[in-house]
């Protein structure tokens, strides 16, 4: 009798790959591990290579390339709504609720259909929590906007007589920010938001971002260390590791909160769902496993010119191997055509990442002379280091953050289909989780 390894044994073993490929790249580069390999948090170790004319020219062409595609998608064979309903034969019409014109073949005709009907819109990015009449703003909506003030003003303004209060801004401030953005989704949805109507799965999402920025944090050592810490001598070891953890736990909270809000635009629900359909084979998708192999190997052994595949690396192997055990995937509603989820999930994060490096920015810039805030990050990215504004990190670094939003999603995924609890965050986030 033939066996087949279970899905979770997949994501298992392809984890495993990630975290040792690079280091195995890693040593057979250096004969050891690599410089500041260990330090957390990270510290700048090795000087990068300088700017590159070609490098940089290449990544602006691949820059604007992306930003054509998320600013003129008809340039790349997406449709709006009523074209699609006619090519499909039928009349367009809107979903009730959803904002999102489907075509009337595709309406239920019974209590059955109506079930999978409902299960497709959800696939297609439609929301239909929209349908319930607007609410006010939460009481958590309002308790937050003071503590993001407070906490903004002490990280950009240093008081020499709390110092303390200067250097445990972050996690507040970010908490507030998250709950501030949860209101906003309360009201434009009517009252359907990730703390109103899951909290307890709130509090998985932000452990599983405490363990998911770690991986990040440990892939960079083998990149030496593209962003690091330089005031590591605030908090002692302990309380790095401690202080650090909680910062953590705020990484897909705030990505999530942001997606979901999204979702409340009936023009962005639409704008990507009928676009060029993606049928991978499954030998397509091993050979994205393989390719995905090659570059994490790669990123540990070419750490500068691979250095971006830190961002990238996680999106071939473990979406492959969700695909190959069948489970769902951002990636899987593109069979379909439909590109919603995980453009939105990739511009959700890029609005947060505007947020990120305004704050951190400004915890230096206006504290150049004295060191308050542990949190504090600056780059050391190679050949791209060029072009800054109001932010340590470089102008092309942006661009990063559309493929970050996308890893933090499949990484969300492989722990909820390893540890076996529900992903779905919101109607149409996730579609049927685990099936195809």
């Amino acid at each position: 009798m033939k066996k087949t390894l279970s899905k979770p044994a997949i994501l298992i073993g392809t984890s495993f790959l990630i975290f040792v490929l690079p280091l195995i790249g890693s040593i057979v580069r250096w004969g050891k591990l690599p410089p500041g390999y260990g330090s957390f948090p990270a510290q700048k170790t090795v000087e990068p290579p300088g700017f590159s004319p070609g490098f940089f020219i290449f990544a602006c062409a691949v820059a604007l390339l992306i930003m054509l595609f998320l600013l003129v998608p008809r340039w790349f064979g997406f449709r709006s709504g009523a074209e699609h309903a006619v090519d499909e034969g039928g009349s367009g019409v809107t979903a009730p609720g959803s904002g999102s014109a489907v075509s009337v073949s595709d309406m239920p005709r019974s209590a059955t259909d109506a079930s999978n009907f409902s299960a497709a819109t959800a696939e297609h990015g439609i929301d239909d929590r929209t349908a319930a009449a607007p609410s006010g703003y939460p009481v958590w909506f309002w308790w937050s906007l003071p503590v993001l003030v407070i906490s903004w003003l002490l990280m950009w303004v240093r008081i020499p007589a709390l110092p303390l209060l200067n250097a445990f801004s972050f996690v507040p401030l970010w908490w507030s920010f998250i709950l501030l953005l949860d209101g906003v989704v309360y009201k434009r949805s009517g009252g359907n938001s990730i703390v109103a109507k899951k909290p307890h799965l709130m509090q998985i999402v932000a452990i599983v971002s405490c363990f998911s920025w770690f991986v990040f944090e440990y892939l960079n050592f083998f990149v030496l260390a593209n962003w690091y810490y330089p005031n590591n001598t605030i908090l002692s070891d302990f309380g790095n590791v401690f202080w650090f953890s909680l910062s953590y736990t705020t990484v897909l909270p705030a990505i999530f909160e942001w997606y979901t809000l999204l979702l409340t635009f009936p023009a962005l629900r639409k704008r990507y769902a009928n676009g060029p359909k993606l049928k991978l084979s499954r030998q397509m998708l091993l050979l994205f496993y393989g390719a995905g192999v090659i570059l994490a190997f790669g990123m540990g052994y070419f750490p500068s010119q691979l250095f971006w595949v830190l961002w990238v690396a996680l999106v071939p192997l473990l979406s492959a191997a969700m695909g190959i055990a069948g489970l769902w995937t951002p990636f899987t509603p593109l069979r379909n055509g439909n590109w919603t989820p995980i453009l939105l999930i990739a511009i959700a994060t890029l609005l947060n990442g505007l947020f990120w490096e305004l704050w951190n920015f400004g915890s230096g810039y206006f504290n150049s002379e004295t060191i308050t805030n542990p949190n504090f990050w600056k780059y050391s990215v190679p050949y791209l280091d060029k072009i800054h504004l109001f932010s340590e990190m470089p102008i092309l670094g942006y661009f990063g953050y559309l493929f970050f939003g996308v890893n933090c999603w499949i990484m969300w995924l492989a722990a909820a289909y390893i540890c076996k609890f529900d992903p779905e965050i919101v109607p149409g986030t996730s579609g049927s989780w685990g099936k195809r």
